[in-house]
């Protein structure tokens, strides 16, 4: 009777919790790409921010026309006194969102501008770190995603390209595959120990076939490629552009960010980590033990999904219509979309030291309320974040 007693609770257990995992996660999780975060925040920091984008236009330009992207307030970030200004003709900002992703932009139109025209935004913003702690073996495979995920997972025409040459590269990375987002931790590991960072032969358009094909660039061409196998592998995907706010050459980074339930979207910075494991591979003030110990703490933060307070999102998602319209669809804005009678701009890259001539030009200045180390070049702060939510 003793045994019995025990033996039956146990068996009912079994079968409950067998018919649990039998319930589609469509039933057990809300799956919804406009779902908060689903992180831990921490060491929160506010910006003042003066951000200018300073344009030449062609001689004789009738209609310069530029769209700024804004950042906008969410569980990561949140804008505050924003002011909008041109110099040397007073132009309005016209301030809306594009309709597919909802990103924010202020367009300005300039009339026969005779020489440089300057666009600046002047503004605050309070910025936290976000830590997912997301565990691989946690990710519950989704056989069917909702409608609203189809932007996420399609086959786009400039940026995140889904095709057979991809399937085929994917095969050659994960021949036995098993969960996709697990999966998507392996393309990760071989982007890592495969692509190299190049300034000068770089798409600045998060083109996963420059990715592909060349196996190199910026870290839009990182983490487009990235998007693309991980919707190959069956997971939501997109990539996400910002402002990084401290001095540096090029002030726009992107980051990968990736649905993965029960996490939601959660953030990547590839291209970033790779650097910084180099940078400890190549310290002659570590020793062997402990370069192996940063890298793998290193690797370690990336894959639990980090995204740190020295950077701020103003755009998500690729290939989408600007509002008003411009005279293309854009793959992304890094900094500012610009057109010179509907012709577009060349996108400048004031980090690649052979370029010595733009069209336009960023001028940027940050003021943070308190020292940030940047984690991806400060390794002495390589360790797990145990900080309660502010």
């Amino acid at each position: 009777m003793r045994f019995s007693s025990w033996i039956f609770p146990i068996v009912c257990l079994t079968y409950a919790l067998r018919s649990f995992a039998q319930v589609s996660v469509e039933q057990r999780f809300d799956l919804d790409p406009e779902m908060p975060y689903q992180a831990m925040r921490s060491n929160e920091v506010t910006y003042e921010v003066d951000f200018s984008i300073v344009v030449t236009p062609p001689a004789k330009t009738k209609k310069l026309k530029v769209w700024l992207p804004l950042p906008s307030s969410d569980m990561a970030q949140e804008v505050s006194e924003s002011r909008l200004s041109t110099f040397p003709i007073k132009v309005e900002a016209n301030v809306g969102k594009e309709p597919q992703y909802g990103n924010q932009f202020a367009f300005f139109e300039f009339d026969s501008p005779q020489g440089a025209q300057i666009i600046r935004h002047k503004f605050k913003i309070k910025v936290w770190e976000l830590n997912w702690n997301l565990d691989p073996q946690t990710i519950i495979a989704v056989e069917k995603w909702p409608g609203s995920f189809e932007k996420y997972q399609r086959n786009e025409e400039q940026a995140v390209v889904v095709d057979e040459r991809f399937m085929k590269m994917l095969n050659e990375i994960i021949p036995n595959k098993t969960i996709a987002g697990q999966d998507f931790e392996q393309v990760i590991d071989w982007v890592q120990a495969n692509f190299e960072y190049d300034h000068q032969d770089a798409s600045l358009s998060a083109s996963s076939v420059h990715g592909l094909e060349k196996q190199r660039g910026h870290c839009s061409d990182y983490h487009g490629f990235c998007a693309s196998m991980g919707r190959a592998l069956g997971v939501p995907t997109r990539v996400t552009y910002g402002i990084a706010p401290f001095p540096k050459s090029s002030p726009s980074h992107c980051k990968l960010e990736a649905y993965l339930a029960p996490y939601g979207w959660v953030s990547f910075d590839v291209s970033e980590t790779q650097k910084l494991m180099k940078a400890i591979q190549a310290s002659n003030d570590l020793s062997t033990t402990q370069k192996s110990d940063l890298i793998d703490l290193a690797r370690q933060r990336m894959e639990k999904g980090f995204r740190d307070n020295t950077w701020f999102l103003q755009t998500k998602g690729t290939d989408y219509e600007l509002v008003p319209k411009a005279s293309r669809r854009v793959a992304v804005v890094r900094t500012a979309y610009i057109e010179a009678d509907g012709v577009p701009l060349p996108e400048p890259d004031p980090a690649d030291k052979t370029q010595t001539k733009f069209a336009w030009m960023t001028v940027h200045k940050y003021q943070p309320s308190r020292f940030v180390p940047y984690p991806f070049s400060d390794w002495t702060i390589l360790q797990p974040n145990t900080e309660e939510e502010k």
